[in-house]
């Protein structure tokens, strides 16, 4: 019996107990059923994880494994997978596995990756070997300060030719010009495709009965029936996601994308960049500078990647594995500002792209290739993330771009549709 609590994978009793509750059994002589694992009335965050059962690290430690090799675990799916592990006993390690399964809930095209690690971690099997695994791990920079560091595991992309995946850290000077992005700052907000929000403002007509501020109005004048007060739900601009490509293959257009996302959160409110490159890092809140010099300093000093190597596709996956960021992308315009060239397999880009579809409400990669007559998306890595672009447009110069942004709210076919007919 004693065999069995010494065993880390022994079920284990989160129920709490008064203090001293089992001394009568400790004292006693006579063997019976084990003392019941006992919580103090703190929870674990309160008094660290010292107040967690011996038979509960294991899983814990597994969680962690999982949130190192970039899957999403929330806190909460963590002490889930715990509790279902008690309520299950578990008899049998496959209890454990479909515990984790049904409260983990990796992805499916993780699935394969999940059960490796779970091999590894309880069975003692060797390490997983991961396609094209390197040693590198895709870094998160946050401009409000807070530094998130994702353990993304790297793998190798196919499809570009001169792109590199080697990470070169660097720094940028911005020089000083004229600017002529004001109109474009003006007609950005009127320009964005709005959503209902679900906020009303009164309105005399076109609207839905105000029943709260009608019956006010009756009792105030003493039961007379006045003309209905109506209200309405008030459009609101959606979001914009700009994702700034500062490899050493866009070293050429960078400067003019920085501009470019400088005027875009000077002129929107809900305007949200990031650059990418061998890492992902947010300038959101430093292009909120209204001096556009000052700002892209900051910029240019908080970037460590400037002028690197690409790895589009784990970048943009750490960008969809950290909740806060995934949903600036949920109902937005995302417009990636990239060549689309990368180095290795496509898969990450594929799921990534996939990923991004299936929040934004409008999905857009704007490609400084296209600028040439002669550009075909004739790439591996194109041709698969093609389907699941809205637009594929000109990103060559200043001018294409923001006629293209002030266009977003215009429907369009999809950029499926459109390069077929030239393929």
């Amino acid at each position: 019996m004693m065999g069995d609590f010494d065993n880390p994978f022994s079920p284990f009793t989160g129920r709490r107990c008064p203090e001293g509750a089992d001394e009568g059994q400790r004292h006693s002589g006579q063997k019976s059923a084990l003392p019941l694992t006992c919580l103090p009335a703190s929870s674990p965050r309160e008094r660290g994880e010292e107040s967690l059962p011996r038979a509960a690290a294991p899983f814990l430690g597994f969680a962690r494994l999982l949130r190192r090799h970039a899957f999403p675990i929330a806190p909460e799916q963590t002490t889930s997978f715990m509790r279902a592990v008690t309520l299950l006993g578990p008899r049998s390690m496959s209890d454990i596995r479909e515990a984790a399964l049904a409260t983990l809930a990796p992805s499916p095209d993780r699935r394969g990756e999940f059960e490796a690690h779970f091999r590894a971690y309880f069975y003692g099997d060797a390490k997983p070997l991961i396609e094209g695994e390197e040693d590198d791990e895709t870094r998160v920079k946050d401009d409000r300060g807070a530094r998130e560091e994702e353990r993304q595991t790297i793998r190798q992309e196919k499809g570009g030719e001169l792109s590199s995946a080697l990470e070169q850290l660097s720094s940028r000077d911005f020089q000083r010009d004229a600017d002529g992005l004001s109109p474009f700052r003006r007609k950005l907000v009127s320009a964005l495709p709005a959503r209902r929000s679900f906020r009303t403002t009164r309105t005399h007509s076109r609207g839905t009965l105000d029943l709260r501020r009608s019956l006010s109005e009756i009792v105030s004048a003493d039961g007379d029936i006045p003309s209905p007060l109506l209200r309405r739900r008030q459009a609101v601009p959606r979001k914009l996601l700009l994702l700034i490509d500062v490899s050493g293959s866009m070293k050429l257009h960078t400067a003019d994308y920085l501009k470019l996302a400088h005027a875009a959160v000077q002129g929107a409110d809900r305007a949200e960049v990031f650059t990418f490159g061998t890492r992902l890092t947010r300038i959101t809140l430093t292009l909120r500078i209204r001096d556009r010099e000052q700002a892209l300093a900051r910029a240019a000093a908080l970037v460590d990647d400037w002028d690197g190597g690409t790895r589009m596709g784990p970048t943009l996956l750490a960008f969809l594995s950290v909740p806060r960021f995934s949903a600036f992308a949920r109902g937005a315009c995302v417009v990636i500002l990239s060549d689309g060239l990368e180095r290795g397999s496509h898969a990450d880009l594929e799921i990534a792209m996939r990923r991004l579809s299936a929040r934004a409400f409008r999905l857009s990669l704007a490609t400084p290739l296209a600028g040439d007559p002669r550009f075909r998306p004739a790439t591996t890595a194109l041709r698969a993330i093609l389907p699941l672009l809205d637009d594929l447009v000109d990103g060559s110069s200043i001018g294409p771009l923001t006629d293209f942004i002030l266009s977003l709210a215009r429907p369009a076919p999809a950029a499926e549709t459109i390069w077929k007919k030239v393929l």
